[in-house]
């Protein structure tokens, strides 16, 4: 992206799913998932440091969740609300009054997106929201499902292209999906280019 983005008003950071269980170790593990932490909590102290708010989605499956291998979902059980797997990466630095959104809370569906079933988008309009930045795990499930509703929102978004891992279940998915929300109109930046 050419030249800097300078904050103002309305921008919000959006951390997306940046939990135990998607870094390494973890039951359903990202390729490479820590390398977002450092990176993501150097925009929360930007954002923090600034007075911008700073909103992080996060699964917050039950026992019994639709996703899980054994109700005959893709996915082996992960993010169980109240287990450790479903806390936040530690070093991520999440402030206290970040705005936590809790999404896949009923048994019966799945929701890749910070939007699907929550108030997420009453809350950013309440805080005045118009630009989200946002980064997160993985790329190609709730990052990209994130961005697409975010856009069709109306929100103009900028995807934090060093702050995001894929799952790349087949390869190049990461790719393919960081493409996808440029098409729809996401712009990439990292954060060397923000002010």
């Amino acid at each position: 992206m050419e030249g800097r983005v300078k904050l103002r008003r309305g921008d919000v950071l959006v951390v997306v799913d940046v939990q135990k269980d998607f870094l390494p170790g973890g039951s359903l593990a990202v390729p490479h998932g820590d390398e977002v932490v450092p990176v993501l909590a150097r925009y929360i102290k930007l954002f923090k440091d600034k007075g911008l708010p700073i909103f992080a989605t996060r699964d917050w499956h039950p026992p019994d969740h639709s996703s899980f291998e054994a109700q005959g979902g893709p996915w082996p059980p992960h993010c169980v609300q109240g287990s450790e797997g479903a806390e936040f990466a530690p070093g991520l630095g999440l402030p206290e009054d970040a705005v936590i959104i809790s999404k896949a809370t009923d048994p019966g569906k799945e929701a890749y997106s910070g939007f699907q079933g929550t108030d997420l988008d009453e809350r950013l309009r309440k805080v005045g929201a118009r630009r989200l930045f946002v980064g997160g795990l993985a790329t190609d499930y709730c990052v990209l499902s994130t961005v697409r509703d975010a856009l069709s929102l109306g929100y103009e978004v900028y995807l934090l292209e060093d702050g995001v891992r894929a799952v790349d279940l087949n390869p190049g998915d990461g790719e393919k999906a960081i493409d996808e929300m440029v098409r729809l109109g996401a712009k990439t930046v990292s954060f060397e280019e923000i002010s």
